[in-house]
């Protein structure tokens, strides 16, 4: 079983730290999203329809672009959930256009 939750965030909220308790995708659905890894080098510029997995135990913070965001979180069982970096394919049920039945 997976789970996938659809989040909203406006460029005036301050930036947001989250605590990743299981692997989960990180997919913007429109708008701008700056996110950053603790520990990683770089930070991450995401725009619609990009994607980054982000690791079990990680800290991540984000904050959106000029225009808000709206992005998706996916997780599932770790066993289950394929590695996915920026590019790479995402799975149909999380590939689908917002507002797709």
């Amino acid at each position: 079983m997976r789970e996938v939750r659809v989040f909203e965030l406006e460029h005036s909220e301050p930036a947001a730290a989250w605590q990743v308790a299981r692997p989960t995708i990180f997919k913007v659905i429109s708008g701008n999203i700056w996110l950053t890894v603790e520990g990683e080098h770089e930070d991450h510029w995401l725009a619609a329809g990009e994607s980054i997995e982000l690791a079990r135990g990680s800290v991540a913070w984000i904050s959106a672009g000029q225009a808000g965001a709206r992005f998706a979180l996916a997780s599932g069982s770790e066993r289950k959930l394929p590695t996915l970096l920026l590019g790479w394919a995402m799975p149909a049920w999380l590939a689908r256009r917002p507002g797709a039945v």
